[in-house]
């Protein structure tokens, strides 16, 4: 699998080309990030709530990465760590979070959540 974040807006995965949040599972199925549950509790999608959180934990995996946007504006709630305890979690910039994941894939069961824009 191969990830690139080639600017603010869009992230391709194995040269498909998505223009919204992804979540990519450790077994490399690629779908789109449910944000609108954060956003409803928060009137933003910048926060990823436990709500949302607990969608994407279908599989198991060994390290959770974050892309937090190109400036970096999305973070987990406190609760959301919660569920993830015991687990390695990276939160970086977008374009760094790709970089960590394509070093990290094949290597360790990565669960990662792309925020694309800002």
């Amino acid at each position: 699998m191969k990830v690139e974040y080639p600017g603010f807006g869009r992230i391709v995965i194995n040269g498909e080309t998505y223009e919204h949040d992804v979540v990519i599972y450790p077994s490399g199925k690629v779908e789109d990030r449910k944000k609108w549950i954060s956003k409803r509790k928060h009137g933003t999608s910048h926060r990823l709530d436990p709500e949302e959180l607990r969608e994407y934990l279908k599989e198991d995996f060994e390290v959770l990465v974050v892309g937090t946007g190109f400036y970096g504006y999305l973070s987990l709630l406190p609760e959301s760590r919660g569920l993830v305890k015991g687990k390695e979690v990276v939160e970086l910039p977008t374009e760094k979070a790709v970089e960590r994941f394509n070093e990290l894939r094949g290597k360790k069961r990565v669960l990662a959540i792309f925020h694309v824009t800002c």
